[in-house]
């Protein structure tokens, strides 16, 4: 029996969902229904996708290498059903992306609004990651492109620098720093610093960078995510060291980002790109227009 596509959407849907039951939900099947279509494509594949228990069901290694091979069949699908001479022609399509948080928080949706103006037809999937995340997702093909960091290498993944992006200090306007416009690491002595987890390449660039020296910050807060730092430091709990990315590019009502000196520190930031793979219309035009937003 060949395999059709109902069964790569029940499947999508019960990775996605970790619960055959749940999935019933979102397919509006019943639950012998998604099994008998589990249990059909496993056998025209002739292996196990999915280990299943009586309370979750988890993906096999055969499963979690599988999952993104079904995501885009069906994307292609909806992109081709969507019209493939408007497709062509950059004018309707999906577009599905990777996105470290720094970017994903204020760069990204200014610039997929200027998107939607040109291409209001052309739906757009932001699977916001790590950049480890946005690599492997570059690499299995379950995104067109991501926008990530040097540094989170793969064999299978070119990575084009556009910018170079300072580490600088954000606080609150009326914070007592605010009002200089340079500080230096030395500065920040005594004040309750708000950091990322030791797991964040933004972590691993500043320890590269400062323990060298002799510089160890008192990392008061630690967060998983940029945008959770900023957060904190809005509610008046600290100041925070980002890159200059993770900050909107005007005027803030409550955020100011003053320059860190003695060291300055820097990181990559641009696009990563499956080698060989050519985007499709849709996403080569979004990838464009995020070059030229990058490195203005």
């Amino acid at each position: 029996m060949p395999i059709d596509l109902d069964q790569l959407r029940t499947f999508v849907a019960v990775a996605e969902a970790e619960s055959l039951t749940r999935a019933t939900e979102v397919l509006h099947l019943s639950l012998p229904a998604v099994s008998r279509r589990l249990s059909a494509l496993e056998e025209e594949l002739g292996v196990a996708l999915l280990a299943r228990s009586t309370r979750r069901v988890a993906l096999t290694q055969m499963g979690r290498e599988f999952l993104p091979r079904a995501r885009r069949l069906l994307d292609e699908l909806e992109e081709s059903l969507l019209g493939i001479r408007e497709t062509a022609a950059r004018r309707r399509g999906l577009v599905t992306i990777a996105c470290i948080p720094t970017a994903a928080y204020y760069f990204l949706p200014a610039t997929l609004a200027d998107f939607a103006a040109r291409f209001p037809a052309v739906r757009v999937r932001v699977m916001d990651l790590s950049a480890d995340g946005v690599v492997d997702a570059v690499a299995t093909g379950a995104v067109e492109f991501g926008i990530g960091m040097e540094g989170a290498g793969h064999p299978d993944v070119e990575f084009r620098a556009l910018r170079r992006d300072p580490f600088v200090l954000a606080c609150r306007r009326d914070h007592r720093l605010a009002g200089r416009e340079a500080l230096g690491w030395a500065d920040l002595a005594g004040e309750v610093l708000v950091g990322v987890s030791r797991r964040s390449g933004n972590r691993l660039i500043l320890d590269r960078a400062l323990l060298p020296r002799g510089i160890q910050p008192n990392w008061h807060y630690e967060a998983e995510h940029l945008s959770t730092s900023l957060g904190l430091v809005e509610a008046g709990l600290g100041v925070a060291v980002v890159p200059r990315l993770a900050l909107p590019r005007g005027p803030h009502p409550v955020l100011v980002a003053r320059t860190l000196t003695d060291p300055v520190i820097e990181r990559a930031t641009g696009v990563a790109l499956r080698r060989g793979a050519s985007p499709a219309p849709a996403a080569r035009a979004l990838l464009d227009l995020l070059e030229g937003r990058m490195a203005e």
